[in-house]
């Protein structure tokens, strides 16, 4: 019986039985996406790793309208970029926007993060808990960060949090388009406002790029403001429930602020969730472990499988942050290496580096076994953080 997304997943920390059933069986599986369509899921870590680098995938479909499609995300779910061009696209869009995440800006950006982060924090501190650290510190610090980078008004959250949120809907197509066109609206509206008041931000710099259309901006900038918050947020109100549950992690940061980078990197790489991973069709057919990929089929490379596998990480369900080798895969590997992986570590490391000695009796102030991973949108996370201290 074909198998079909999303896994149950009954331990909201844990991988889903069927997904280490799939992986016990071999690296890659004939399945259904979450809206019936057939492709092919890659588990295993060496296979993922080599197929995220490979040219021969990629996220256009020569007959868009009838590609098979993951989710019903307009932003995600199908094929995007034309057929043609994707590998020049995709060359331009990383040399304009690379230099604004290279690891020197964040290093200067670094103390503007502690300060927003210290913030966040003392408004927490002044309430009496219980409180959702979802809204205290996940949500609100990524925003801050990417609406500073790209000179987009906090006080507009609201408006580009819903817009987001719809566009990563991964059940319902019309809201989820209508979302992705309100947020290029805005986009549109943010660069006509940087043309008559440009400021020091990505946004800005980019209207002086010469041989960038507005449109290009606006698109490019939209991209930044869904991938520059909604994925670190997620990954901090994970990474809180792990070290809440992993009580001599949380003791070891206390004694050994140090001990951060590592924690970052397994916070990174641990939770199992079940979204089936980075969505690529093949542009022409290949052949793995015996099996032979037609071209135009959807291939999901799920990293977080990946991240798991035992062939790969010693005792790979063990939260250990001592870990070296191999590196995971959850920005990815290769020429689609996440750009914003620098600014996605650095927050998180700001983050817990300030939360674990403010808050060192920090505890869940319900069961985990009460909490739920949402499952409607693209990057999924705990829908509430509820702490007590």
């Amino acid at each position: 019986m074909t198998v079909q997304l999303p896994f149950e997943q009954p331990a909201l920390l844990e991988v889903p039985p069927l997904l280490r059933e799939l992986q016990r069986q071999g690296a890659i599986h004939r399945i259904r996406t979450r809206v019936g369509d057939d492709a092919w899921l890659v588990t295993g870590y060496a296979q993922v790793r080599a197929l995220l680098d490979d040219s021969r995938l990629g996220r256009s479909h020569p007959e868009p309208a009838r590609a098979a499609r993951s989710g019903e995300s307009a932003l995600f779910g199908g094929p995007l970029g034309n057929h043609e061009t994707e590998k020049a696209d995709h060359r331009r869009m990383r040399s304009l926007l690379q230099p604004y995440f290279a690891p020197g800006r964040m290093r200067a950006l670094r103390g503007r993060v502690e300060a927003l982060t210290a913030g966040l924090l003392d408004e927490l501190e002044e309430h009496d808990p219980p409180a959702d650290l979802n809204t205290a510190l996940a949500l609100p610090l990524p925003i801050l960060v990417i609406c500073e980078l790209l000179g987009v008004p906090y006080a507009e959250r609201t408006r580009f949090r819903e817009w987001t949120q719809a566009a990563a809907d991964v059940l319902d197509r019309g809201r989820s388009e209508q979302g992705l066109g309100e947020m290029f609206a805005y986009g549109q509206e943010m660069v006509a406002r940087k043309r008559r008041d440009p400021g020091d931000d990505i946004i800005s710099a980019l209207c002086t790029t010469e041989g960038v259309p507005d449109d290009e901006i606006a698109m490019l900038s939209m991209a930044l403001l869904f991938a520059g918050h909604e994925t670190t947020v997620v990954q901090l109100g994970l990474g809180t429930l792990l070290l809440l549950t992993h009580r001599e992690q949380w003791q070891a940061l206390l004694k050994d602020p140090a001990l951060i980078p590592g924690v970052v990197e397994e916070i990174l790489r641990i939770p199992g969730k079940s979204s089936g991973g980075i969505p690529r069709y093949a542009h022409t057919d290949i052949e793995i472990q015996g099996v032979t990929i037609r071209a135009g089929d959807l291939v999901m490379l799920d990293n977080g499988a990946a991240n798991h596998d035992g062939t790969a990480f010693t005792d790979p369900d063990r939260f250990d942050a001592t870990r070296t080798t191999p590196p995971h895969l959850t920005f990815g590997h290769g020429a689609r290496y996440c750009i914003g992986a620098p600014l996605a570590r650095m927050e998180l490391q700001v983050a817990f580096s300030q939360l674990v000695p403010r808050f060192p009796r920090m505890r869940l102030a319900v069961p985990l076994e009460e909490l739920r991973l949402r499952t409607d949108t693209l990057t999924g996370g705990p829908d509430a953080v509820p702490v007590t201290w």
